[in-house]
């Protein structure tokens, strides 16, 4: 069982709003099909970020700044269109892809997910069906509403699901000391532990463009925080934009491309 985040730096232009980039997700859509005639007994998930739809539209619409419910409306629309084409977009490449609206049943607690309907992706992955979830609006019992991020879903969702791996694939090859589309000395971190986190974590940037779910380090403290709490499971940051990258990463037992997050 492997968790796939499809970064949205990766499969969107996070400079201009509502960017796909088609070519990007019908590689991908190409790959996870080669991995899954490769091992058919292999069990994926697939979660999206909302790039430049659902980010430009919350930060656009003011969205949680004053309970405006337009916003919430607005701003899970966007991040459905781009669930809709990458749901598409996979089902014209052969993967049976079936798309789970997180906001239909999330709720929210401060910011946090406290609840989330798991049944729907556990009924899909039984039937050999790929659940796609993705960053998406919530209700919130203290704050109203929040954004629950794909990193978030995963989050909740590895203790029922057990995956053994979550592979997050973005637009660069890992986790840098900087951010390395600015910075060209950045260093890829091979390895990141919650033990050498606090050394490092100073360094880490946020997103690449518009993103309200807090980039780069906000990903890395939340898995860490995961892997701490199923220490089993480790999770690779690796790039999306490299051809073959994903199809390696979910077949490989030796993949060791990007940085590797573990206990």
């Amino acid at each position: 069982m492997i968790f796939l985040k499809l970064g949205g730096s990766a499969i969107t232009d996070k400079t201009r709003e509502s960017a796909a980039r088609l070519d990007v997700i019908q590689r991908i859509a190409r790959e996870v099909k080669n991995a899954r005639d490769q091992n058919p007994a292999q069990k994926i998930l697939i979660g999206h970020g909302s790039g430049s739809f659902g980010h430009f539209a919350a930060k656009k619409s003011g969205y949680g700044t004053n309970g405006d419910w337009r916003a919430y409306a607005e701003t899970g629309a966007a991040a459905w269109r781009l669930t809709r084409i990458v749901t598409d977009i996979f089902l014209d490449a052969g993967v049976p892809i079936v798309a789970m609206q997180p906001s239909a049943s999330a709720m929210c607690r401060d910011g946090k997910l406290i609840r989330l309907a798991s049944e729907p992706a556990q009924t899909a992955l039984a039937h050999n069906l790929v659940p796609l979830v993705f960053g998406d609006v919530s209700f919130d019992e203290t704050r109203r509403m929040t954004i629950v991020s794909t990193e978030m879903i995963f989050a909740y969702l590895a203790p029922i699901l057990k995956p053994s791996r979550i592979v997050l694939a973005g637009i660069v090859d890992g986790v840098f000391t900087g951010d390395p589309l600015k910075n060209p000395d950045a260093q890829l971190l091979r390895a990141i532990t919650p033990t050498n986190f606090s050394q490092i974590e100073m360094n880490l940037s946020g997103s690449h463009g518009v993103d309200t779910t807090g980039g780069m380090l906000t990903k890395v403290k939340g898995m860490l925080a995961l892997i701490e709490r199923e220490p089993a499971l480790t999770a690779r940051v690796i790039s999306a934009m490299r051809a073959g990258m994903i199809e390696r990463a979910l077949g490989a037992e030796n993949f060791d491309e990007g940085t590797l997050l573990r206990a």
